[in-house]
């Protein structure tokens, strides 16, 4: 896939291969996202993800270290840092090494690699080249999103990080529904009635357990966008289980896609969705012609209206951005 090194989302999630969010699909090299400082913009309220795991809170202790030893591959964090819901237990425990502090930012404010690239625009170089490890605690059992709220106190302590969200008209791509009313036959509403753990390991059930019906089309952990094997060698294959349909668009950006604006959900598909997708890697040249390595595969424009019944529409629309207002190097524990 080229560089993908360079995508600090994609930093976010390696080595954790059942939590990628579209892992295979993320931005390999940053990309100016110039549209992004269009004029009309407004202030946006908090997300509601953050008021929905309660507000401000902070870890009950926390340390911050530089890292200039390991090599920038040896990385290492105690659960999947993606903006899905895949989630280790973890007792209150935060424990990541040999980050850059963009890493950190991405999970702490859940950026999707559609914010992503606005983002990286807005940071220090170091912000992205100096390597940080975090450990911290909280007592009890304290869900994803509330670590992320706990980070973001975090890195406003260490690192005096203030930032804001705004909401920007931008040039994106639409994803809807190519026949209204009817579905590809690789997208479907999440069964309510299955088990869908979001653990990257999934243990076998007790052998008392009733039998397990599962779609073996797609991935056996939920709540995330994961890499699968393809069909073809040189194809791209991720899916997911039990995941919006905002998260899934949203996560479509750069990478193997070749798409280079923002993406947003203007399907009106409400709910939770399965889903499972597989095309020939492209990418987008600088001339905006979409290249592919090999033609024995579907494009993912193809692929998208053949397997899931979706389309792209280039359109003008809101993109929430989180916008940077200051950021200082590491302070003293």
């Amino acid at each position: 896939m080229g560089n993908r090194g360079r995508s600090i989302q994609r930093i976010a999630s390696v080595g954790a291969v059942i939590c990628m969010t579209w892992a295979l699909l993320w931005p390999k090299s940053p990309t100016p996202l110039a549209a992004a400082h269009a004029p009309q913009s407004s202030s946006q309220s908090t997300p509601d993800w953050q008021a929905a795991a309660g507000g401000r809170m902070a870890f009950d202790s926390a340390t911050v270290s530089e890292n200039t030893t390991a090599p920038p591959a040896a990385r290492f964090f105690n659960f999947p840092l993606g903006p899905g819901d895949v989630y280790i237990p973890n007792g209150g425990n935060f424990r990541a090494r040999n980050l850059p502090l963009a890493a950190y930012i991405v999970f702490a404010f859940k950026i999707t690699p559609s914010q992503e690239q606005f983002l990286t625009s807005q940071l220090p170089k170091w912000a992205t080249t100096e390597r940080f490890d975090i450990t911290a605690k909280k007592e009890g059992n304290p869900t994803k999103d509330q670590m992320r709220l706990m980070m973001q106190a975090l890195l406003a302590d260490r690192f005096r990080l203030a930032a804001h969200y705004e909401t920007r008209q931008v040039p994106v791509f639409a994803v809807l529904v190519d026949q209204p009313g009817s579905l590809g036959p690789l997208l479907q509403r999440h069964p309510k009635e299955l088990a869908c753990p979001t653990t990257p390991a999934v243990p076998s059930p007790p052998p008392t357990a009733p039998p397990q019906a599962f779609d073996t089309r797609f991935p056996g952990t939920c709540g995330g966008i994961v890499g699968m094997t393809p069909s073809a060698p040189g194809r791209t294959r991720v899916g997911a289980r039990n995941v919006p349909m905002e998260l899934i668009a949203t996560s479509m950006m750069g990478g193997d896609t070749g798409l280079d604006l923002p993406v947003v959900n203007k399907t009106d598909l409400t709910g939770r969705y399965d889903f499972a997708i597989e095309f020939e890697p492209q990418e987008a040249s600088s001339a905006g012609v979409k290249s592919r390595p090999d033609v024995t595969g579907p494009t993912f424009a193809e692929a998208l209206k053949e397997q899931l019944g979706l389309k792209l529409e280039s359109q003008t629309g809101p993109v929430d951005f989180l916008v940077i207002d200051s950021i200082d190097q590491l302070l003293p524990n």
